[in-house]
């Protein structure tokens, strides 16, 4: 069994994409058995030789007794026989899926694929697309048939960026086989680092459903709270007070308003919405709430210019400062965030200065992703202040430190309301 030679250290695992979900994983087996670790860039991978995690999410110590190899050659891969796919999987600017990078994957996989090796995806796909689009490519670079000379199964990523609690070896972990000889080693490959549990999924199609539909729940849960807030702020109610009452209940679930980005809760509907369009269904519910949550950010610089405007502060001269650019709070990953949108709809309304600051950040990888110089420090003189993102160091702030900061008529704007019922004196806003 391949378990046992991967127990053994006889055979070696190899994890493709290093980023917040692989990293994790080869330095979790890395523990257990030998390890290589591939990725596409050289400057990560040297990076990671030295220690240091480009994400900003494990500790050199982390790295400490790891049996691993970094590389980014991929001939380096041919030593493996166990290989483990955590390469990201994006939306285009359309919102379809882009497997790029995934078809980028199988097709390194296919190389270095020999008879008797395993293939496990974890990036988040719509179901069907492990066997329908990737094997057929490791098969034609490889020369080896599906299931006949290379087991294939999917297991999701259950990594949650920021999160120190839910590691990858206390998240229950599913997975899923091409047949049972796959199915069960597999299982107990996973079991070397897996302390919470293994779900062994009916196939690999379950599987991958069972992944797409973890955010697609959350999403459609994080709309409604948003729709609630965009009507009760025309009640001129405070939604979060409202919340405060309702969830005494049992059984109310606490879902909060708020932006949705990054690469999970709001792209993985995509790819389910996208598949099941395929089979000639056009859902409702989960496309009406992607629109409500990819609205959001547009309508938190709507609402900060009308209230700048009825406080008759001049738009073109007015000073802005967004705390926070990331797509969540305490990470320093920028991708797919929704805080741009907020900068963008700004800018619609010809405010020009707007000064954003992000301490978990790297203000080259903003200007890089979207043209931003980040602002070097904060300045005295902001009409309106929006906190867009709970980085730790934002949340214990006192109302002095934000009037501090800004004008006499200053607007303070707390997207997720965690200033409620703490500003007594400035003019606040939250969804």
């Amino acid at each position: 069994m391949i378990y046992e030679d991967l127990k053994n250290k006889d055979k070696t695992l190899a994890v493709i994409g290093l980023g917040y979900v692989g990293l994790p994983i080869a330095l979790a087996f890395a523990k257990k058995i030998k390890v290589i670790g591939f990725d596409i860039k050289p400057e990560r991978i040297e990076l990671l030789k030295k220690n240091i995690d480009p994400s900003k999410e494990l500790d050199a110590s982390e790295f400490e007794g790891a049996d691993i190899e970094f590389t980014a050659n991929p001939d380096d891969l041919k030593k493996a026989h166990f290989f483990i796919v955590t390469v990201p999987t994006p939306i285009d600017d359309h919102n379809r899926p882009d497997l790029t990078p995934l078809y980028k994957a199988s097709e390194t996989v296919g190389k270095a694929l020999k008879k008797g090796d395993y293939v496990v995806f974890e990036s988040t796909v719509y179901p069907g697309a492990t066997e329908e689009d990737c094997v057929p490519i490791m098969e034609k670079h490889s020369g080896l048939k599906f299931c006949q000379d290379f087991k294939v199964g999917y297991s999701p990523e259950r990594i949650n960026p920021g999160d120190k609690e839910h590691t990858i070896t206390k998240i229950k972990k599913v997975v899923s086989g091409c047949d049972d000889e796959a199915l069960d080693n597999i299982a107990k490959t996973y079991e070397l680092i897996v302390e919470a549990g293994i779900f062994k999924a009916a196939s690999i199609k379950t599987a991958e459903a069972a992944k797409v539909i973890e955010n697609t729940q959350r999403d459609v849960n994080i709309a409604l709270m948003n729709e609630l807030s965009l009507i009760f702020n025309r009640m001129g109610i405070n939604t979060y007070d409202v919340l405060a009452a309702a969830g005494t209940k049992w059984n109310f679930l606490k879902f909060f308003p708020g932006l949705v980005g990054g690469h999970c809760i709001g792209v993985d509907p995509y790819y389910l919405s996208y598949k099941a369009k395929e089979y000639g269904y056009y859902p409702q519910i989960i496309d009406a709430g992607r629109f409500v949550n990819d609205s959001m950010g547009r309508y938190v610089a709507k609402q900060t210019a009308k209230k700048l405007l009825q406080k008759n502060v001049n738009l073109l001269e007015s000073n802005i400062l967004i705390m926070g650019i990331t797509f969540k709070e305490n990470v320093a990953d920028i991708r797919n965030t929704k805080v741009i949108d907020i900068y963008n709809e700004l800018l619609s309304y010809n405010v020009r200065n707007i000064d954003i600051v992000d301490y978990f950040a790297d203000k080259e990888e903003v200007k890089h992703e979207y043209g931003i110089e980040m602002a070097d420090e904060i300045k005295n003189n902001y009409d309106a202040i929006i906190l867009a993102v709970n980085h730790e160091k934002y949340v214990n702030l006192s109302e002095e430190y934000f009037a501090g900061i800004g004008t006499d008529k200053v607007l303070f704007v707390d997207v997720k309301g965690i200033y409620r019922n703490k500003i007594k004196k400035l003019d606040y806003w939250s969804l």
